[in-house]
């Protein structure tokens, strides 16, 4: 028993030593490289100067290209704010069209039913010979109508003193002039009508003219 545990000593005692001797040439190795490296430092040999200036170059061009980048960039944002304006303008001119459209829509969409009502007011003007009660009554169907053409924008036309008008008269007789301006409406045949403002049927009138002009 004695022995045996003399032989586990020696054994770890020789263990222990060689790691000792491990240590101590990885120790001088060690020394060794720091050493090295003091040496390049005191004298300047610096391994790092070329690849400093090579930084430099790379840095300087990467500015360059984004510069070059930006200036890119700031052109695409004013050419794309030009479209967006253009689009925006063209997109109000449309909507105003569009309620335009709506709005002549919603005014003028009885234009054919007023022409058409226009006759029926001609041919309750032009009854005679009617007794006191009757005529009357027409009067207020007459007044009653007209009421209602104007609360729906539909006015007739008082044309005679005023200057002859192609877009509102139509002409279908001459009177001499006596005196008064020529070309001015002297008489009116057929009355026109307007419906906001727009002529749904020309008045038919006479105008003034020298005498030379009527022979």
């Amino acid at each position: 028993m004695a022995v045996r545990c003399l032989f586990l000593a020696r054994k770890s005692l020789n263990c222990a030593c060689r790691l000792q001797l491990f240590l101590s040439n990885d120790h001088r190795a060690l020394i060794g490289l720091y050493s090295t490296a003091a040496k390049h430092w005191g004298t300047g040999d610096n391994c790092n100067g070329d690849d400093t200036t090579d930084d430099s170059g790379h840095a300087m061009t990467n500015v360059k290209l984004l510069e070059m980048r930006a200036s890119k960039l700031e052109e695409q944002v004013r050419e794309l704010t030009e479209r967006y304006k253009r689009a925006m303008a063209d997109s109000d001119n449309v909507r105003k069209r569009t309620q335009k459209f709506v709005q002549d829509a919603k005014l003028f969409g009885i234009q054919s039913f007023c022409r058409e009502l226009v006759e029926v007011a001609d041919l309750l003007e032009k009854t005679d010979n009617l007794q006191e009660e009757e005529g009357q009554r027409l009067a207020q169907v007459q007044d009653r109508l007209q009421g209602i053409f104007t609360k729906h924008g539909l006015n007739k036309m008082s044309p005679v003193g005023d200057k002859y008008d192609p877009y509102q008269h139509e002409i279908v007789c001459h009177t001499p002039a006596e005196g008064g301006e020529p070309s001015t409406v002297t008489v009116v045949k057929q009355d026109g009508y307007k419906l906001h403002g727009r002529t749904i049927r020309h008045a038919q009138v006479g105008i003034a003219v020298m005498k030379q002009e009527q022979d």
